[in-house]
């Protein structure tokens, strides 16, 4: 059996958590789905036809909040009582946390960042290191198997028909000590856009925008494509742009259908963050930037020209 950790919200599973419940289907056996806090038995709903049996949702008022430990220990009391082969989390933040934690309380070592896997005794395991630049491949003897699906790099199909899974609620045994870190609020962000996790259409500013102000033209073009605005890291550390709008290592990590870069060089740290997108269009003076090698497309010229322009056409071809 094969148990897979799903983060949730608004009553769905995410991206990178069906991810995890794709690789999970392409080895073998049956495949579990735990899912943990608020909304977790409505996100059920939304594994129909993903080829889990069975979702063990996991309730506690504990948890009410994210507490990485808690789900940590919850997940762990899950394994001792269903002994799973393989244990599979996403390979996102919250993912990486509480599955290193599960491998801490479990005794085993977790592997991080998975890109395929191979079955047997030992399994072998092909994964990234150093922030994507390092493709390594590995064995791993561990019983059971722990690990986390680097985001974007396993196609999750568009689910066939079916039920959803059956539900087994649980309640685990949990100490003052596992609850002793965990969410007590949160801010939103402003807005109600497109996400920059969710967008079709991603346009990204780096370093050559020169201010807040210059983002106004990637604003513009990025509503007229009904797409997300994000930047590098040099723009957030500059106050251009919230933390939250940051692509890369220490950012977000997007898949669109385009990215659009401008004034961006493309330092290993950025492509990381976009190195999952169909198509980059690079707009940049330098042509031999590091993004250029990267990129599908590219424009040289000056990008605060070059950008109101295709807005301008976008409008004429649309007679707005």
């Amino acid at each position: 059996m094969i148990l897979v950790f799903v983060e949730h919200a608004d009553g769905r599973a995410d991206r990178v958590s069906l991810e995890a419940l794709a690789l999970a289907g392409s080895l073998g056996g049956p495949v579990h789905a735990v899912l943990v806090g608020p909304g977790a038995t409505d996100a059920v709903t939304s594994l129909g036809g993903r080829g889990v049996d069975t979702a063990h949702v996991v309730e506690h008022e504990g948890l009410s909040s994210y507490a990485p430990r808690a789900c940590g220990a919850a997940m762990a009391e899950l394994i001792a009582a269903q002994a799973p082969g393989i244990v599979i989390g996403p390979g996102t933040e919250r993912g990486n946390e509480v599955m290193a934690y599960v491998g801490a309380i479990a005794g085993a070592p977790m592997v991080a960042n998975v890109l395929s896997v191979e079955t047997g005794s030992p399994m072998r395991l092909t994964r990234q290191r150093w922030a994507g630049s390092l493709v390594e491949e590995a064995t791993l003897g561990a019983s059971p198997a722990i690990l986390t699906v680097a985001p974007h790099a396993i196609e999750a199909p568009e689910a066939a028909s079916g039920a959803a899974p059956a539900i087994i609620s649980m309640t685990p045994t949990l100490s003052a000590a596992d609850l002793a870190s965990r969410v007590t609020g949160r801010i939103e962000p402003e807005g109600d856009g497109v996400s920059l996790t969710d967008a079709k259409v991603v346009v990204g500013g780096g370093r050559g925008m020169g201010s807040t102000e210059g983002f106004a033209i990637l604003e513009e073009l990025a509503g007229l494509l009904g797409g997300a605005v994000g930047g590098s890291r040099v723009v957030t550390s500059n106050g251009w742009r919230p933390h939250a709008d940051q692509i890369g290592q220490t950012g977000l990590r997007i898949a669109p259908d385009i990215y659009i870069a401008c004034g961006i060089s493309g330092a290993i740290q950025h492509i990381v963050g976009c190195a999952a997108s169909k198509n980059i269009l690079a707009i940049n003076k330098d042509p031999d930037a590091p993004i250029m090698s990267r990129a599908q497309y590219a424009v040289i010229g000056d990008l605060h020209a070059i950008v109101p322009a295709i807005s301008v056409e976008i409008r004429r071809v649309r007679g707005t």
